[in-house]
């Protein structure tokens, strides 16, 4: 799980880089596609966290 958490930070942290820069160079997020597959890449991860803490609880009870 701590391995999912720090993929996480750093894909976010590229996420936000991305965005910036994009911002900077006048091109809206949306438009970005860039962008757009790194916060895909970004909700997986998020998805795949949630599920692991889910599953996780279940078992437990």
């Amino acid at each position: 799980m701590n391995e999912l958490l720090r993929k996480y930070e750093e894909e976010k942290q590229r996420l936000n880089e991305l965005g910036q820069k994009s911002l900077e160079k006048g091109i809206p997020l949306a438009q970005n596609e860039a962008v757009q597959a790194q916060s895909r890449k970004v909700d997986e991860l998020i998805v795949r966290f949630h599920r692991g803490r889910a599953g996780r609880g279940q078992r437990l009870r």
